[in-house]
């Protein structure tokens, strides 16, 4: 996973005050959904190798589209 690309997602959420499209920020960050969604494993809470993610980012579904927002920890690590 790409620390540039780990930088930029973050800071595209926090400047959003409502969750942001998967589709849409794939667009914005200009890489593929597959590699966003790496991403998002490693940045959310999903237990991967045995140690569980540190929690900054939420994903959501709004119908069948995957909405992406910082939570409240993830707002006070990157205001």
């Amino acid at each position: 996973m790409s620390e540039d690309l780990t930088r930029a997602l973050l800071a595209e959420l926090s400047a959003q005050a409502k969750p942001v499209s998967l589709a849409r920020l794939c667009k914005r960050l200009g890489v593929r959904q597959s590699t966003l969604l790496r991403c998002l494993a490693y940045l959310g809470d999903e237990v991967i190798g045995g140690a569980p993610g540190p929690g900054l980012v939420r994903v959501s579904q709004d119908g069948e589209r995957s909405m992406l927002a910082l939570t409240e920890k993830g707002r006070g690590a990157y205001p």
